[in-house]
């Protein structure tokens, strides 16, 4: 059985893969921890959701000894800012530890991007180079070989899944920039209390135009420009994802068919829709992605739908785990 420790337990992600854990058969947990200073240290994870009491009923630790903890477990779940992420991982490293960051620490490899994006001067380079990303349908070996995997962003994740079968295929005019709209629920904003994500203030609307860190993040791993707009919804969770592309000279609509089919052969976690697009509804409290497409003339409109906290967060860093250590994907998942 793999110790397993989460850091940043109490929020939404950190729940989730608390309970993930309780059900893998391989797993075992060793701690939840939080900040010294958060006002959750010394509650039980169940107190703060609900819906663990009975399953996970494990008192939250304030993380004072980080040489400790690390030394303690086999595996580190980061579901914590940036930063601490950043400054924590090479503790755990160095003790063995392999390490699952969902953080955008140590996502991209691109001079001046953490500054620019993040706001903090990156300090690891040598652990950016050698992290695996996280994309667990593209990216298998590396997550298999890696001590660190970086687990996408949520739009990330939606966005890739969609475009990068075409655009492998060689299937889009990268001359026309992919255009991605997508509309993510209220919990993507973490589990603080904030006046932009309280009830009554939500409603349907842009934010982060022409300035969203995940732009880059998107762009850098397709190796391709795009136009990025995220959108906040008023629901809970979930994104919905739709990307316009311009089809390159001669593509017919069975190549599209064909490229997706062959990209996710064998990949549980994508469901490629024929007959339908997606919608959020289909994906929610799952891990899988649900993906659809129309074709008309030289343009494509591809759809993907994934639950933000899950595929878009923890049951994805879940997934990569399952590749690394040769388990069933899907395991503790469904």
């Amino acid at each position: 059985m793999l110790k397993t420790t989460i850091i940043g337990a109490t929020g939404y992600t950190g729940a989730e893969l608390a309970l993930m854990v309780h059900k893998h058969p391989e797993l075992t947990l060793s701690g939840l921890y939080v900040s010294a200073n958060s006002v959750d240290a010394g509650k039980s994870i169940s107190q703060l959701h609900r819906k663990l009491a009975g399953l996970v009923d494990v008192a939250v630790e304030p993380l004072v000894d980080v040489e400790k903890v690390a030394k303690e477990c086999d595996v580190a779940f980061f579901a914590t800012a940036h930063e601490v992420s950043h400054d924590l991982a090479q503790s755990f490293l160095v003790q063995g530890c392999q390490v699952f960051d969902l953080s955008g620490a140590f996502r991209v490899k691109q001079e001046g991007f953490y500054p620019k994006y993040y706001g903090f001067e990156h300090k690891y380079d040598v652990l950016l180079d050698n992290s695996a990303y996280g994309l667990a349908e593209w990216n298998a070996e590396q997550v298999k070989q890696s001590q660190l995997v970086a687990v996408p962003g949520c739009y990330p994740t939606a966005s890739q899944l969609a475009v990068k079968p075409l655009l492998e295929s060689g299937l889009i005019d990268t001359a026309q920039w992919p255009v991605i709209n997508a509309t993510s629920g209220v919990s993507g904003a973490g589990r603080k209390a904030t006046l932009n994500n309280s009830f009554c203030e939500v409603s349907l609307k842009p934010y982060g135009v022409f300035s969203h860190r995940h732009q880059p993040e998107i762009a850098t791993h397709l190796g391709c420009d795009v136009i990025f707009t995220p959108h906040l919804g008023n629901f809970k969770r979930g994104i919905l994802a739709t990307i316009t592309m311009k089809l390159a000279k001669g593509a017919t609509e069975q190549q599209v068919k064909d490229a997706f089919e062959s990209a996710y052969q064998g990949k549980p976690a994508v469901r490629l829709l024929t007959d339908e697009l997606p919608s959020i509804q289909n994906v929610e409290n799952t891990p899988f992605c649900d993906i659809g497409w129309k074709v008309q003339g030289e343009h494509i409109i591809v759809v993907s739908a994934i639950d933000n906290l899950l595929k878009g967060a923890s049951s994805q860093a879940m997934q990569c785990l399952n590749i690394h250590f040769g388990f069933p994907e899907l395991t503790a998942l469904v």
